[in-house]
């Protein structure tokens, strides 16, 4: 029963004291103080200094305050009194009915009334706790009833246990009640409260009386309180009345009740007619004014002045500006659907430390704004789009790139449709039927448009058709309600429009006044349809990427070219010789087609050239010079020249293409590296320009460079003599010739670019194909940064039974013998087909040299695909074909030769000359121009006989 008794105690004390609670006043408003300057008493107008006596005149406002004020104090004070008297009479029933309502509703529902009417003894539980609560709540008494009238709780404890007869059949009912009664006692209230059981069946009845002079007692008892504080309260408000009158007078500056007037009027427009929102904050940041149009603006509540501004709902960068106190010119701020323009100053010195803000509504110029908005994200693409398109100079990317920049920001799907010539790089035709698609971006997995790569011919009535006739955008601003774009779109029109597709632009792509193309502009899903402003700025977005794509189609056609004429000009393929087995490799550079060049060279007496170049540049030009030097090789090559003057020579052309007054670009750097191999004896003699040299695989699988003497890059030689190195290879080792790509870059340096070289071509026999692929695989990425020419020969020997050579002495006798033994030797290797020729060759190549050159003199055949002769001689006088005169004796030996050899010439050495001639090794294979009889009398003319 302790926990029962507290609960009572809390609830009875807290229903006692909200019924005690005066009713709340409704809240004061605020004024706005007035305050003006000072006015100096020298000046015009100046006022008088205020006096107390001025209160009592009623030519100030502040006079006219204190006399009302004053009045309606007495009468107020004399009022309250009164009502006061008279209310205590109510006052005291209607506290008798809260007291007993209260006690008896606590106590029946208090915590342990129910099973403390369900035990054995409830009169001995409940009726300890009744006293209590009875004396707690200050009532005559908490009774306790059952529903048959039977008392189990009483102020006078004999009553307990007797039946009563009561008015408790509303009570029994379930509903609480109070009644005021005549008792022996007096005027009495009662209240009767129920008491139910958690199933919401009554089970009992409480009753709590008290005697109205009880409680008229105490009232009576303040009365004396109440009268002395109604006259302190008249003396402390006319104390108080005249302070703030004074206040007032002070405040006021004495103003009469028209000026007052006047200046509350004025602020009575400002707060009611002013069409700018007028807020006065306060050095806190609340709000202490706000006039009908900054209520309007703001949608500010009812009860805003006193809240913190940041408290009254703005947008939170209003909100926080106008709170921060600073000031601030023609800021513009959303509010809700508003764009206001702020304005903050402070009031100080013109009043207390705050600031007063305006408000204008700009909510006009938010059209204009967002149009300014819309423009200004428009020329942001724009600069994007000539940022972004054209980076690659390659036309399928340029129209991506094109359709990337616009998605999403201009379209939610674009198509780019290009002709197949601007593809190639060629002319655009005239007469325009079809397309290919070239991009399609926003638009994934399976749809409805025509995918990259297919070939669009375009209905005579859409769209494409009518843009091409034009020569302008051609607008469908609703797909769902127009029908000429589905002449091009038959088959999925249908699809389009289930996917959301809604709005189109088409726009020629346009250049130079020629058209490359058509784009496509769509717009789906949530966007809006396509408007004409939207039209002219996809027509100038259109041909901003235009201009990108005819760069990228010329760039194209350049590109193609230099690539046609770098293919013209680079070796075609390897020509049949017997000395070395070559593979080779050419990678174009990322930039382009460059100056990087090979050959391989047959030469006399079976001997091969392996020629190696570079020309700095990339382009048509680097192309075009490559052609020029590798001609300029191959035609000093067939002047059968060592690879040092063959240099010297090629220097020299470059040096005069430099200085040529009428070349329209000079050669800004080219190298040269030029090895000759002899399969005879099996050496090798290089030499090289500004090039690396060679590297050299033996068959044992190791790697070396040798060390070939550096000379200037062509051009820079000035006429200095080349050096060359000779070395004698094992058969079936490997030259491996190379430029400077292969093993430079701009992340690795040659020193380590050799390394890697080294690595890669080490290890066990391999063929020319294959170490050709390790190489370019180990040394290079898949688009290297520089041209790369690579060169990988096997050397091989030529056997020793098929080379036959004898010394010849200096007289004419000496040629029979040397012929005849040529005879056998021919034999031996199953010629005889071209014996008989090959007999009158030497016969006339070794009377030359008795005849003509001096000692020593030999004789050598070698075998090979082809028979060579060749005659030497310490002479480096060199023999000339001519038609010999009729007077002549001689002069028709070389005629002869050339007639019936396949190839003749003359090779000078560093002991003198070689005469030599090539010639089939079957009679047929390639028969001379004329018989022998022809030939010998194509020496004279009919005027000889």
């Amino acid at each position: 029963m302790s926990n029962l008794l507290g609960y009572f105690r809390q609830r009875l004390l807290s229903s006692t004291a909200g019924s005690s609670t005066p009713p709340g006043q409704p809240r004061s408003g605020h004024h706005q103080e007035h305050q003006e300057h000072a006015r100096s008493p020298e000046g015009k107008g100046a006022r008088r200094p205020q006096r107390l006596s001025s209160l009592l005149s009623v030519r100030s406002v502040a006079g006219e305050v204190f006399l009302l004020q004053l009045a309606v104090v007495v009468l107020l004070v004399a009022a309250a009194v009164v009502a006061l008297v008279v209310q205590s009479q109510s006052a005291a029933m209607l506290d008798a009915r809260h007291r007993t309502l209260a006690a008896a509703g606590t106590f029946a529902e208090s915590p342990g009334i129910v099973p403390a009417l369900r035990s054995a003894h409830p009169s001995a539980v409940l009726q300890p706790s009744a006293e209590a609560a009875r004396k707690i709540a200050g009532v005559d008494g908490i009774n306790v009833y059952t529903l048959d009238g039977l008392t189990l709780t009483h102020s006078d404890p004999r009553q307990i246990g007797k039946h009563v007869v009561g008015p408790f059949s509303k009570a029994a009912a379930g509903n609480s009640f109070t009644e005021t009664f005549e008792g022996s006692l007096g005027r009495s209230v009662v209240s009767v409260v129920p008491v139910k059981d958690p199933d919401g069946r009554v089970i009992a009845i409480v009753s709590s009386p008290v005697t109205v002079e009880n409680v008229q007692g105490m009232v009576n008892r303040q009365l004396p309180v109440v009268l002395g504080t109604a006259a302190l309260v008249l003396a402390l408000s006319a104390g108080g009345t005249a302070l703030v009158s004074r206040r007032l007078l002070r405040r006021t500056h004495g103003l009469g009740p028209a000026e007052m007037t006047r200046m509350y009027e004025h602020h009575d427009a400002v707060l009611h007619a002013v069409r700018e929102g007028v807020l006065i904050i306060g050095g806190g940041g609340r709000l202490l004014l706000a006039n009908d149009e900054a209520r309007r603006l703001l949608n500010l509540p009812v009860d805003a002045e006193g809240l913190p501004v940041t408290e009254l709902g703005l947008e939170e960068g209003i909100a926080d500006q106008i709170a921060s106190g600073r000031s601030a010119t023609d800021e513009l701020h959303m509010a809700a659907d508003r764009l206001l323009a702020v304005n903050i100053r402070p009031t100080a010195p013109y009043g207390q430390a705050g600031t007063v803000v305006t408000l204008r509504d700009t909510t006009e110029l938010r059209a204009l704004s967002g149009r300014a908005e819309v423009a200004r994200e428009r020329l942001r693409l724009l600069y994007d789009a000539g940022v972004q398109v054209g980076t690659t100079l390659n036309v399928e990317r340029t129209a991506e790139e094109l359709a990337e920049v616009a998605v999403p920001r201009f379209a939610d799907v674009v198509t780019v449709d290009l002709l197949d010539p601007v593809l190639r790089g060629e002319e655009p035709p005239e007469a325009i039927t079809e397309m290919r698609r070239t991009a399609v971006v926003g638009l994934h997995g399976d749809h409805p448009l025509s995918p990259v790569g297919e070939l669009i011919r375009f209905a005579p009535t859409g769209p494409v058709a009518a843009g091409l006739a034009g020569g302008r955008a051609v607008l469908e601003a609703d797909l769902g309600t127009t029908h000429r774009w589905r002449a091009q779109n038959q088959a999925n029109a249908a699809q389009i429009l289930d996917r959301g597709i809604h709005s189109l632009i088409v726009v020629p792509l346009r250049a130079r006044g020629v058209v490359l193309g058509m784009t496509g502009y769509w717009r789906g899903q949530d966007s809006p349809p396509f408007d004409e402003e939207d039209v002219s700025f996809a027509e100038e977005l259109t041909a901003r990427a235009a201009l990108s794509v005819d760069n990228a189609r010329r760039y194209t056609r350049e590109h193609n070219m230099a690539v046609t004429l770098q293919r013209s000009l680079l070796p075609r393929g390897v020509p049949e010789q017997s000395a070395v087995e070559v593979a080779h490799r050419y990678l174009a550079a990322q930039a382009g087609v460059g100056g990087d060049w090979f050959d391989v060279i047959p030469l006399p007496g079976a001997r091969v050239a392996l020629v190696v170049g570079d020309v700095v540049g990339h382009g048509l030009h680097a192309a075009a010079t490559m052609g020029r030097l590798r001609t300029a090789v191959y035609n000093f090559s067939t002047l059968d020249l060592p690879p040092d003057e063959l240099l010297s020579h090629l220097d020299e052309l470059v040096a005069h293409i430099d200085t040529d007054e009428q070349e329209w670009q000079g050669i800004t750097g080219a190298t040269c590296l030029c090895a000759i191999y002899d399969p005879v004896s099996g050496q090798v003699t290089a030499a090289t320009a500004g090039h690396p040299g060679p590297a050299l695989i033996r068959p044992d699988g190791t790697v070396s460079f040798p060390e070939v003497p550096v000379s200037p890059p062509l051009g820079l030689g000035a006429g200095l003599p080349m050096e060359t190195v000779t070395v004698t290879l094992p058969e079936g080792s490997r030259l491996a010739l190379f430029t400077d790509g292969l093993i430079e870059s701009r992340d690795r340096d040659p020193d380590a670019g050799l390394a890697a070289l080294r690595a890669a071509l080490a290890g066990p026999a391999r063929t020319p194909e294959e170490t050709c692929t390790a190489v370019i695989d180990a040394m290079l990425p898949a688009r290297p940064s520089d041209d790369v020419a690579l060169l990988v020969a096997r050397t091989r020997r030529l056997d020793p039974e098929r080379i036959a050579e004898w010394d010849v002495s200096p007289d004419p006798a000496a040629v029979s013998p040397v012929r005849n033994a040529c005879a056998r030797r021919l034999a031996e290797w199953g010629l005889e087909d071209i014996a008989f020729t090959t007999e009158l060759i030497l016969s006339e190549l070794i009377t030359n040299a008795i005849r003509y050159g001096t000692e020593p003199i030999r004789v050598r055949l070698l075998y090979d695909r082809s028979l060579v002769c060749e005659v030497s001689d310490g002479s480096s006088t060199s023999p000339h074909l001519r038609r010999a005169e009729t007077t002549d004796e001689g002069g028709r030996g070389l005629f002869l030769v050339a007639q019936f050899a396949e190839r003749w010439g003359t090779r000078y050495t560093a002991r003198g000359k070689i005469i030599w001639s090539e010639q089939a090794l079957h009679a047929g294979a390639a028969a001379p121009t004329m018989d022998l009889g022809e030939a010998l009398l194509a020496g004279w003319d009919d005027e000889g006989f």
